[in-house]
């Protein structure tokens, strides 16, 4: 049994995909920037600690804390009908979905539908944002045979925090300010920036350090046969491993 004598199903994204993938990374990342221009990047917690919030340990509440936030940019984005990023809609996805919201844009007479994955990081750890799981290979594999189209956004939110002493009630707030921004398809993430871990269920695709990336122009196909490649050279995966799950998910014809 060899990989190249498979009856692939070869999945033909559309000929405007990587000028809509551009379209949405651009609209995406300036609605970001509008929002620390604006001032709205602070997100405040109030405690009733005198000491403040625990420095050492803030970044494993940071993540979800800045999700949210993203969400509700978004959100308050979309409610002005008339707003310059053409964002028409924003949906939050289920817990256990490969990303955390769903946007989308008016481009032209088209709608363009994104999936994005906020991954938030600290501006003063230096391993922060090294190696992050991104999502399932199987889920991520199956999503673009079934939607050649389909358009997987990391949103890279990084922060800083800091306490400061709240003026009405003497105690110290933590505040979480986001500082710097990226967003990227991972369908043009380079092939050196992309990792496979086989440690979860069929393995997780990784970004070696979500901070710099490097980008390069493939097609859909192209895409699935480098996620197949960084699977079968794992020492934990065989052919006969990704036989099962290609037959399971459809990815070629028998």
């Amino acid at each position: 049994m060899k990989y190249l004598e498979m009856l692939f199903k070869i999945p033909k994204e559309s000929e405007k995909y990587e000028e809509d993938s551009r379209f949405v990374v651009n609209s995406i990342e300036a609605i970001i920037q509008s929002a620390i221009t604006s001032g709205d990047n602070r997100i405040v917690l109030n405690t009733n600690l005198k000491l403040g919030l625990p420095m050492e340990n803030i970044n494993k509440i940071a993540g979800p804390i800045i999700e949210a936030w993203a969400f509700e940019i978004f959100n308050d984005i979309k409610d002005d009908l008339n707003n310059v990023f053409h964002l028409i809609n924003i949906e939050s996805r289920p817990r256990l979905d490969m990303a955390d919201v769903l946007l989308q844009f008016k481009k032209g007479d088209a709608v363009v539908t994104a999936n994005v994955d906020a991954k938030a990081t600290a501006e003063d750890i230096e391993s922060s944002g090294k190696g992050p799981n991104i999502t399932s290979y199987s889920r991520i594999r199956t999503a673009y045979i079934d939607d050649p189209d389909f358009m997987f956004i990391i949103l890279s939110l990084k922060h800083k925090v800091y306490s400061e002493r709240n003026p009405q009630t003497k105690l110290m707030d933590g505040v979480m300010e986001i500082v710097r921004y990226n967003a990227y398809d991972l369908k043009f993430i380079s092939a050196n920036d992309i990792n496979y871990n086989p440690a979860l269920g069929t393995g997780q695709i990784q970004i070696k350090d979500i901070h710099y990336v490097d980008y390069e122009s493939r097609t859909t196909w192209e895409f699935c046969q480098l996620l197949d490649k960084k699977y079968l050279n794992s020492s934990r995966r065989t052919i006969d491993d990704w036989y099962r799950e290609a037959v399971k998910n459809q990815w070629i014809k028998v």
